[in-house]
């Protein structure tokens, strides 16, 4: 199978894996070839990326992130945990939280249980979803990637799951932010990005008051837009005066947002996404927790389409666990030239060998 982002798709190509919503009900299956029709419509849904059926390539897995029936009951928990905050009062929005406060904690037990029994590394493109609505879907990533670095981190128990409810709870004052803001698809104006902002502090007084949770979990919707160099929000924190969760949680935060399709801009592939967190390591984001988000994560999902530094082209066979930057390439072109003899070369292995782009043209896919 091969990944490809939706907007170099031609129709007459095969979806490889079936596309589902946020509540797991196929939308396109398997198999399926893709009309133009098909091609519009998925681009309408937002979709960034699809797997497609390559004859040289079938034997190519995805790989598993989460399994389907912790996905639905983890976003259908925070779907209607945060579906009934809204337009209530802080202290009634607290007593909505603590009740929702120990099925947050089983979930974020069952989610560490799969990813360290995982041994792949965590990607979110092994299934495509559709989502309603971004905050939901958006709460989960979140915590996936941040119990993901804090098993990196090694984080006691307790640890983990004050971090993932944290995680979970990171956006929920986004729910008395207008809608129309929220989905704005230009540029906010000054007075809208204030109101952004207020989530933040609105997050945090929501569960503060909630006592079966840890008040660290309301710091950590206080401080995920904070930056290491004061130039976040909404206080202006630097340096230590952030909440080592608070960092973990910003790197997910930011990771999730830039590689997920928005209505005002398109999503990236994960290793761009990488690339942003390392421009601001150290400035913005902490370096330990940027590190041990790279080698949890799968910067380069299986499937996706690279070239070499020596100039030869392939498809991600493989994936190094600890090392996502260097995964094994089954190599599909020398010379420019396609190879009947295809063979693959593991990057942890070769270290002279770098990857030096992406290659997501469906030029070279025989149906």
């Amino acid at each position: 199978m091969r990944l490809l982002p939706t907007d170099s798709l031609i129709p007459g190509v095969r979806l490889g894996k079936s596309i589902k919503n946020e509540r797991g009900h196929i939308l396109l299956y398997e198999g399926v070839k893709l009309s133009e029709r098909m091609i519009l419509r998925l681009k309408e849904l937002n979709i960034p990326f699809v797997y497609i059926h390559d004859p040289k390539t079938k034997h190519i897995n995805p790989g598993k992130s989460i399994s389907e029936r912790l996905r639905k009951e983890a976003i259908k928990t925070i779907e209607d945990t945060f579906s009934d905050l809204q337009n209530k009062d802080f202290l009634s929005n607290s007593l909505v939280i603590e009740k929702a406060s120990r099925r947050f904690t089983g979930l974020i037990r069952d989610i560490l249980i799969e990813i360290r029994g995982n041994q792949e590394l965590l990607t979110l493109l092994a299934d495509i979803y559709t989502y309603d609505n971004y905050i939901f879907t958006h709460s989960f990533n979140v915590t996936l990637y941040s119990l993901a670095i804090g098993t990196e981190l090694k984080l006691k128990p307790k640890q983990m799951e004050t971090l993932g409810l944290g995680a979970i709870l990171h956006d929920v004052g986004k729910i008395l932010v207008p809608v129309d803001i929220l989905m704005k698809p230009g540029k906010l104006t000054e007075e809208e990005f204030t109101e952004i902002k207020k989530h933040s502090e609105t997050g945090f007084q929501i569960i503060r008051n909630v006592h079966t949770v840890p008040l660290l979990v309301a710091h950590c919707a206080y401080q995920h837009h904070e930056r290491l160099d004061g130039s976040g929000y909404p206080r202006g924190l630097a340096g230590d005066d952030i909440h080592y969760f608070g960092k973990i949680i910003a790197v997910a935060d930011v990771f999730d947002a830039v590689t997920s399709n928005r209505v005002y801009r398109s999503a990236l592939l994960p290793h761009e996404g990488l690339e942003i967190l390392y421009a601001g390591s150290g400035i913005q984001f902490d370096r330990k927790v940027v590190e041990a988000f790279r080698r949890a994560v799968a910067i380069y999902p299986n499937g996706l389409g690279v070239k070499l530094n020596d100039g030869r082209k392939g498809i991600v066979s493989r994936q190094n666990r600890g090392c996502s930057d260097r995964p094994v390439i089954e190599i599909l072109e020398e010379n420019g030239q396609p190879i009947a003899d295809t063979y693959e070369v593991d990057l942890e292995i070769y270290t002279h060998l770098l990857i030096a782009d992406c290659d997501t043209a469906n030029s070279k896919i025989n149906q």
